[in-house]
């Protein structure tokens, strides 16, 4: 075999090797950097759901103890549940949060139904303060790189 032949077996160098990593992708491998706010979402989505179920649970309460149910308390509990679990598909939205701590307002207004109502929305609103206060913190800690998946791997 002489020089000029070049070997078959010998990678051409004007050819890019398949297998080789390109080094302006992100490895596929690599795990991604977890979405803080998707878990974020999740909370307040399971909340609503909760809070949906408390508010339902308050039909017995004020057929039994409250001097039984009018189509207007039954209306506004109902209705006020269908409206939490409406408001857990739209928590993706940036004013999800503030719609959700505005709500509470409508249930605080069930102590005209029945003073219970109205104390469960007093509950769920330091609950959603809590939430709001907690999203700031993620905030303020996304903001300034603190954030675990913000952290460069270990070596």
């Amino acid at each position: 075999m002489s020089d000029d032949t070049p070997d078959p077996a010998a990678p051409d160098p004007d050819v890019a090797d398949p297998a080789a990593p390109d080094p302006d992708v992100a490895d596929p491998a690599a795990p991604a950097a977890p979405d803080p706010w998707k878990s974020f979402r999740g909370v307040m989505a399971g909340t609503l759901i909760l809070e949906a179920i408390v508010v339902l649970l308050a039909l017995p309460v004020v057929s039994s103890v409250g001097g039984g149910l009018s189509a207007w308390s039954t209306a506004y509990l109902v209705g006020f549940a269908v409206l939490l679990v409406l408001l857990a598909g739209v928590q993706g939205r940036p004013w999800a949060i503030w719609v959700n701590l505005g709500v509470q307002l409508i249930l605080i207004a069930g102590f005209l139904v029945y003073p219970a109502v109205g104390f469960v929305g007093v509950l769920f609103a330091v609950v959603w303060l809590l939430i709001a206060y907690l999203r700031g913190e993620v905030l303020r800690r996304q903001r300034r790189g603190l954030l675990p998946g913000q952290q460069p791997p270990p070596d």
